[in-house]
This record gives structure tokens, sequence and C-alpha cells, in this order.
């Protein structure tokens, strides 16, 4: 792990009506704490979408027809770069906001805790954390707990 402060770059879009949503300073804010202590500077793009958006962006890139909570885009870096080159772009979020509300509706959360829950998990994501089995999922899933217990939040995996 590395120690001392990361340099971040976090860009916040709204593809839709910003009343309700995080501003970016709790995006920014989310995203230090799940970088802290893996990674020195990071770039990256976080974009806040509708149901619309976020189902052609879910049918498009992973073949799901419907509109999912969080999505990942990892930055492939280019092959051959010079050494001593580095570039610190992490990546891509999208965000879809009304599947995010009704999550949180329906699990009786936070709707900011919610989405400090999708932004850790999706930003774990672009640092190549996965769930594709179960014991992946009990590793990533218990990095979350922490990294939202520092954050002053709820256990996002328990009972309400």
């Amino acid at each position: 792990m590395t120690q001392g402060p990361v340099r971040l770059d976090v860009s916040v879009g709204y593809a839709l009506p910003r009343a309700g949503l995080p501003a970016p300073v709790s995006f920014r804010k989310w995203v230090a704490a799940a970088l802290a202590g893996r990674i020195r500077e990071a770039d990256l793009a976080i974009r806040l979408v509708d149901a619309k958006e976020g189902r052609a962006l879910n049918r498009h890139y992973r073949g799901r027809d419907y509109a999912t909570n969080v999505l990942s885009f990892p930055a492939d870096l280019p092959e051959g770069l010079p050494e001593g080159v580095r570039l610190p772009l992490l990546g891509d979020l999208v965000l879809c906001a009304p599947v995010i509300a009704r999550e949180a509706r329906e699990q009786g959360k936070p709707l900011a805790s919610h989405y400090a829950h999708m932004t850790v998990h999706g930003t774990l994501h672009l640092l190549g954390w996965n769930h594709e089995d179960d014991v992946e999922a009990e590793a990533m899933e218990q990095l979350e707990r922490g990294i939202l217990a520092g954050l002053g939040i709820d256990d996002p995996y328990g009972t309400p």
C-alpha cells in the first residue's frame, strides 16, 4: 500500500437534473476514501445518468438489457510508453441515478450512503477488484465495509 496524500482529479458530469443528487465534493471524498493507501494519483470521471442512458450503456458494454446502479470502465493505458512516463488515468464510472434512488428506498438506506457505497464499489472495480465468485465477493465486500465505516456509513450489506 502507498502512503501519503493522493493527488486526485475527479470530474463529475450530470446528464440529468442535479436536484437531489450529491455534489462533486461528495464524490471526490468517496473516491479518495476508496483510493487511500492504494495509489498515489488518479484521474477519473463520474457521469450520473438517467435510466434510458444507463440501460443503453449496460446493453452495449455488458450485453444486459437493463439499467444497473454502477458501471466501471477502467482505463486501458497504451502499450509502449517511454520509460518514466506515467498516466494517472484510472477510468470512468457511470452511476444511474434512478436505480440508485430505487435501491436506497427498497433497502431503507439514506440516499447519500448508497451513492457513497456505489462510488466506492465502482472505484474498487477500477482498481481491479471483482466479485465474480464467492471468495472475491467476500473480500471486496469486506474492503467496502471498512472504507465506508471510515466515512461513518453503516455496513451496506447488513440489514437496515
